[in-house]
């Protein structure tokens, strides 16, 4: 059976006595017959569980299928049995009787030219799985809004393991490709292919040709087989394969085709084409995934290819827009029913003299944290995406990536973009006013922005260029930071901001590359932020966005000073407030946020004073040393920075890394910053030289109730209301806090309809606070679920928790508090110990 939005349907008996059922799906009709039917003999695998799976995952295989020519395998009565295969359909052109509402263009061949279907949205997917579709293959690139074939946007490497190996092998040769690929500048997912391998894909900017693409690709093949001659092997002979992992190139081809992510395949078992993790692929017991377990990995976490999606679609724009309706690519790539985007039906008519000069810079927290540039031009915001963040520094560009035309009512938005949309993630406004222009160029655009007081710039002027690198249809510009037309004052010290703090990945121990060397530091519960000294004693204090709080902390200025000297220098590091144990303190540190008052400061100052945790040296007596490897800066910074009363430089750990996370464990710390030794300073940047890893626990906890929501989920929830039972009383909970992340469009849904029906008119907590009960609703405490959480606030809440799903398994009294440790190696005892008194709070910090 057909499920997903918009499916709707009735049934019927045909002539031949085959069940019949006519649904309506997006809007279309599709008529299902033998769901019954088994396709897969060896599971039972039916007609209707196909068209159930394909269903669910629609989303997903869409994104990474969408506008690319559709070549089907079909195995109309199913893939039969090792005695007796199935007979299978091999089609590229469309036959006679295909719907009318079935999108597809034409692509000439050298004999011929054929039809392809899209696989554009869901009818197309459920009638594609009505008529025996099992496999989906398509290329490496997608057609243009012309119909014209365009440049490939992803690269994909077809790891096919020979006689005697198996998929450990492929997962290591992977592992290798990936870090040539990483120096190349592209990063990779990978995908167990549902049938021996595994493939590789990384996003590509469309600049390239497939000629060109494969040339690369068949490069890589060749070094990987020169480094690793017994395991690997990039030529196409057969006879060479046994024993080793051959890397097939080839797949770059504008001809070739590779089985779509998410895509069945036509085997005895119903397995599929399955997105994985880097650190799955270390499991020993990795295997090819199936459809069921595919299912219910979808229903934990979203697309784990979608970063690859995330990056083809943010380069998707063109560099000039001659359209008559500009606003077209914005369109196709939203649904209004499910972002709370702004999508105008029609682009306005281009206003007489080009219109208003509004600019907005949003912050992005999408797969990757990036800021989106839109300056009003012609009634829309031509838009740039910034990787890196708005530039600082005048003799630092930063690239810019051409992307779609938006609407003007984007000036105005932030919010949530649903998980599984296109650029899904937390968007917020950093910066928005005015600009005068300069220049407006098809390949260089000088503009001066003016901003809000209170905005990401600061209040200030400034005035950047933007200029495009490449040809007329490359969508990659460079932003630069023009220097100050008014000098700086005399005396006036360290003025702007020339840097912006480097930025870390989330990960894991298991993440970490063996084949580099690593150095570990605490994290830090506190707020990150440079320090300016001039050589005259100046100190400015500024915040990631650039804010200066100087006047907030005035203790740490004098001790900054005697800590570095006389010299200059530029600082990064961390403020943090230290509770009686010594242990950071995040919510006693928010009490001296945003204070500038001298007597508020002064009053703060005694109930929550704070420390500055050094831990990088940016520049030392002019000098800077940002492309410097980070043991260098650390020997720099080790040497010129004396610890001095708040000032102090935590120890960097090397050796065992399971052992520091522990010890971080043991010291009640957030966990661990991994650093490359030879990783150098990109400012602005989020890179995987520096990895975070965080004690993520997890928790059951019983649902008490649930808070409205707004925007996108007005329909549903803003967040559920969450404790763990009382000792002896199931129907009384300990409050536990609120849960507003971590949730999928199906999950907000389906359990906005679970709790309708559990409605109570009291609450079942002891000790909820009244200001999260004003407009809370209560449920009948009886659904259980599971939440990932980074630890306990003194009041007894979970800190950063994120929902993982609902437990049917468990039952309100099966709930417990659960503090074992999760399964990260455990030192042993002395080297845990040494450890932890190395790592205390570094000497000369006072408990209060």
């Amino acid at each position: 059976m057909v499920t997903g939005a918009g499916a709707a349907g009735n049934g019927a008996v045909s002539a031949d006595g085959a069940q019949r059922e006519v649904v309506t799906v997006g809007g279309r009709r599709v008529t299902l017959t033998h769901l019954d039917k088994v396709m897969y003999p060896e599971t039972g695998t039916t007609k209707a569980d196909i068209l159930g799976y394909y269903a669910a995952v629609a989303d997903a295989l869409i994104r990474h299928a969408r506008d690319r020519p559709a070549t089907r395998k079909r195995w109309v009565h199913g893939v039969g049995t090792p005695q007796e295969p199935g007979q299978v359909f091999f089609q590229k052109n469309l036959a006679e009787g295909t719907p009318d509402w079935v999108e597809r263009r034409e692509l000439a061949h050298k004999a011929r030219t054929t039809v392809y279907p899209l696989v554009n949205d869901l009818a197309t997917l459920t009638w594609l799985a009505q008529i025996g579709t099992l496999e989906i293959h398509v290329p490496q690139w997608r057609f243009d809004v012309a119909g014209a074939p365009a440049r490939p946007d992803r690269l994909v490497l077809d790891l096919d393991p020979g006689e005697g190996v198996g998929l450990a092998e492929c997962a290591e040769v992977a592992r290798w490709a990936r870090a040539l690929l990483l120096d190349m500048g592209l990063d990779t997912l990978p995908v167990t292919s549902g049938s021996k391998g595994i493939h590789l894909y990384a996003a590509l900017d469309g600049s390239h040709t497939s000629e060109q693409v494969g040339q690369v690709a068949h490069e890589l093949a060749r070094a990987l087989e020169a480094d690793h001659p017994g395991e690997v092997l990039s030529a196409m002979t057969r006879s060479l394969r046994d024993g080793k992992v051959f890397v097939d190139w080839s797949q770059n081809s504008a001809n070739k085709t590779t089985i779509a992510p998410y895509s069945l395949r036509g085997l005895l078992r119903p397995l599929v084409a399955a997105p994985r993790t880097w650190r799955e692929l270390e499991s020993p017991g990795l295997e090819q995934l199936d459809y069921r377990q595919v299912l219910k990995r979808l229903e934990r976490r979203p697309d784990l290819l979608g970063p690859v999606a995330d990056a083809i679609d943010a380069g998707a724009g063109s560099a000039s827009r001659t359209d008559e309706d500009r606003l077209h690519q914005y369109r196709s790539k939203r649904d209004a029913r499910r972002t709370p985007e702004p999508v105008p039906t029609a682009t306005p008519p281009a206003p007489a003299g080009g219109g208003g000069a509004s600019f907005v810079i949003q912050e992005h927290h999408a797969r990757a944290l990036h800021f989106d540039l839109r300056l009003e031009q012609g009634g829309v915001l031509v838009s740039w995406a910034l990787p890196k963040g708005v530039p600082a520094d005048p003799t630092h560009n930063h690239l810019a990536v051409h992307t779609e035309d938006h609407p003007l009512e984007y000036l105005e938005f932030q919010g949530d973009i649903p998980a599984g949309e296109y650029g899904a993630g937390t968007m917020s406004i950093w910066d928005s006013g005015t600009y005068s222009l300069q220049k407006w160029r098809d390949d260089e655009v000088i503009v001066t922005l003016h901003g809000k007081p209170d905005g990401g710039l600061g209040g200030a002027e400034h005035e950047f260029a933007l200029i495009r690198t490449g040809g007329a249809e490359s969508r990659n510009w460079l932003i630069h930071l023009m220097k100050p037309k008014r000098p700086v004052p005399a005396g006036g010290g360290p003025t702007e901001a020339r840097y912006s703090p480097m930025l870390a990945r989330l990960g894991s121990l298991r993440e970490l590359s063996a084949e580099s060397d690593w150095a570990y530091e605490m994290k830090w519960d506190g707020i990150r932020m440079l320090a300016y000294l001039d050589g005259g004693g100046k100190v400015r204090f500024l915040t990631r966005n650039g804010n200066d709080v100087t006047a907030s902390f005035p203790e740490l200025v004098d001790d900054l000073r005697t800590a570095v000297g006389t010299g200059g220098a530029v600082l990064d590091g961390e403020v943090v407030a230290l509770d009686t144990t010594n242990r950071p303190d995040f919510s006693l540190l928010q009490t001296r946020l945003g204070l500038t008052d001298e007597g508020d400061v002064r009053r703060a100052q005694r109930r929550a004073p704070v420390h500055y945790f050094v831990f990088d040296l940016l520049e030392n007596d002019g000098a800077a040393l940002v492309d410097q490897p980070y043991a260098e800066r650390r020997a720099a910074l080790e040497a010129g920075v004396t610890a001095t009363g708040t000032v102090q430089v935590p120890p960097s750990f090397s050796g065992d890394a399971a052992t520091v996370l522990a010890t971080s464990r043991q010291l009640g710390l957030e966990g661990l910053i991994a650093k490359e030794t030879g990783s150098t300073y990109t400012s602005g940047r989020r890179t995987d030289r520096w990895v975070k890893i965080k004690h993520v626990r997890a928790q059951e906890v019983v649902i008490g109730g649930w808070r409205p929501g707004n925007g996108h989920r007005g329909d549903t929830f803003g967040s559920l209301l969450v404790g763990v039972p009382t000792a002896g009383d199931t129907a009384r909970l300990r409050y536990a806090g609120r849960i507003g992340t971590g949730f999928r469009d199906r999950d907000l849904t389906s359990l906005r309809r679970r709790l309708d029906e559990l409605p109570t008119t009291d609450t079942p907590f002891d000790d909820v606070p009244s200001e999260e009960a004003s407009d809370a609703v209560w449920v009948r405490p009886v659904l259980v679920g599971e939440v990932e959480f980074a630890g306990w606030t003194p009041a007894g809440r979970l800190r950063h928790p994120s929902w993982r799903g609902l437990r049917p398994d468990k039952a309100p009294n099966d709930v417990v508090l659960d503090e074992a440790m999760p399964a990260d190696a455990a030192p042993d005892a002395a080297a845990r110990d040494a450890a932890a008194r190395d790592a205390a709070v570094p000497e000369g910090t006072a408990p209060r």
